[in-house]
C-alpha cells in the first residue's frame, strides 16, 4: 500500500494534534504510549468523510471534558501504515476500521468506537459517548 501524500493529510493530521493529541508515527512509538502505566485513547484518524465530519469533531468535544485518559495518540490509517498496525494489534476481538477511537488502561483495551458507531451517529452523540467511557474508565478512583 502506498501512503497518502503528506501533504493531503496534513490538516486532517493537524485537527487532533492542535489539541494536544501526540502523533504516533511508528510502532516503537505505539508501544512507548500505550505500555505506560494509566489511561491512553487511541484514535485510529483517517481521509474518510465520516473521521473529517464525525470522529475527529467528537474528539475535540470531548477533550473539553474535566475527566479525560492520561495520554492520547493518534494514527494515521492509510499513511503511518506500521504505526496503525501496531496500534490494532492492541484492539483485541474487533476488526480494522477507519476511524476508530479506543481506550486502554494498563495496555488493555477497555473500550472500542468503530467506525459503524462512528458512521452512524453525529459528532455530538460521539463526543458524548466517549466522555461516558472517560467518566467510566479514566476517573481517578479515591
Amino acid at each position: 500500500m502506498t501512503p497518502y501524500p503528506e501533504i493531503m493529510i496534513r490538516p486532517m493530521r493537524e485537527e487532533l494534534t492542535r489539541l494536544g493529541i501526540a502523533e504516533t508515527r511508528t510502532p516503537e512509538e505505539v508501544d512507548r504510549a500505550i505500555n505506560q502505566p494509566g489511561t491512553v485513547m487511541v484514535v485510529v484518524n483517517s481521509i474518510c468523510g465520516c473521521a473529517a465530519g464525525k470522529a475527529r469533531p467528537a474528539v475535540a468535544m470531548a477533550w473539553q471534558h474535566d475527566v479525560k485518559p492520561d495520554r492520547a495518540i493518534t494514527v494515521f490509517a492509510g499513511a503511518d501504515i506500521e504505526a496503525t498496525a501496531r496500534a490494532r494489534s492492541y484492539f483485541t476481538g474487533y476488526q480494522p476500521s477507519s476511524p476508530q477511537i479506543a481506550i486502554l488502561k494498563d495496555g488493555k483495551l477497555v473500550y472500542m468506537l468503530e467506525r459503524h458507531e462512528i458512521e452512524s451517529s453525529d459528532a455530538a452523540s460521539i463526543a458524548r459517548k466517549l466522555i461516558e467511557a472517560f467518566d467510566r474508565y479514566c476517573a481517578q478512583k479515591d
